[in-house]
């Protein structure tokens, strides 16, 4: 596949999956977000208008996923193809992954503010581009728009450098046992224990994620991740770091079924065609 075909089937293919992932998932993700809150669930709306926050959360899915695949596989290909660093499998998917999700993140952060304070019904009813031009306007394009940008990638970044090595090495370890590639169902499979793993282990960045987007202006919450781990595990204890750990945990494995699936089968159906069967 020639290298603008691997950009144009990354660019669908994590597009589509990313949509059909919080589409069916969104539910779940609210009542995470609302169990990580520092007011508490149901301080926070409990289990009620659980679709809040469901538009920007979907118009902001499409671009992310393909985003981050797009610079994934991308520079996967490009490590790999410089046979002179020698660059061992792993450390290859680790450093795709980080880089993916530091694109990612460009559109992700802007759309979680707007979203987990949709999600938080004490943050009052306004709409998504409100509640940025809210933030623009009082807090400021890196302290707005951008704040948690930091932390989410203190989340992801762990996040990543666990899911897509083990992602990758489920896959090559069940296709070599198969003696044969993967269906797409297999490649799901792979991604749901992928998830399920580092979700779990990098739920505490998550919790400190989500209290750092939802502080007020000005709250002692904006501080840096370290701090508001501290602060949580002082006044929380280990239970408040793991918050929220049992539907993250739901989500991501469910998610990453979903999400590998649908894009591991968009992606051999693109690649499958005539188009991309040229050489550069």
């Amino acid at each position: 596949m020639t290298s603008s075909g691997l950009f144009f089937t990354s660019l669908i293919s994590g597009g589509v999956a990313g949509t059909v992932v919080d589409v069916v998932l969104f539910p779940v993700d609210t009542i995470k977000t609302r169990l990580q809150s520092e007011r508490g669930f149901w301080k926070s709306g409990g289990l009620s208008k659980i679709y809040k926050g469901f538009l920007p959360a979907a118009a902001g899915s499409a671009p992310c996923a393909a985003l981050f695949f797009c610079t994934y596989e991308t520079t996967k290909s490009l490590l790999n193809s410089q046979n002179f660093l020698n660059i061992h499998t792993p450390v290859v998917h680790m450093i795709s992954a980080s880089l993916g999700e530091v694109a990612a993140c460009l559109i992700r952060v802007p759309v979680e503010i707007a979203k987990q304070r949709r999600q938080d019904l004490t943050q009052g009813n306004r709409s998504a581009i409100s509640i940025l031009r809210h933030a623009l306007r009082t807090e400021g394009f890196i302290g707005g728009l951008y704040r948690g940008f930091g932390t989410t990638l203190s989340r992801e970044i762990p996040f990543s450098l666990i899911q897509f090595p083990l992602w990758e090495y489920f896959k090559a370890t069940w296709s070599e046992h198969r003696g044969e590639p993967l269906a797409s169902a297999h490649v799901a499979i792979c991604g749901a224990l992928a998830g399920a793993i580092a979700g779990g282990i990098t739920t505490p960045f998550d919790v400190a994620k989500t209290r750092i987007m939802l502080a007020n202006q000005g709250e002692a919450q904006k501080n840096n991740m370290f701090s508001v781990l501290r602060n949580i595990y002082a006044r929380e204890g280990i239970s408040g770091l793991f918050s929220g750990f049992i539907p993250r945990v739901m989500w991501i494995s469910i998610g990453g079924t979903i999400f590998f699936g649908v894009y591991d089968f968009v992606s051999s159906t693109i690649s499958a065609s005539s188009i991309f069967q040229q050489d550069s």
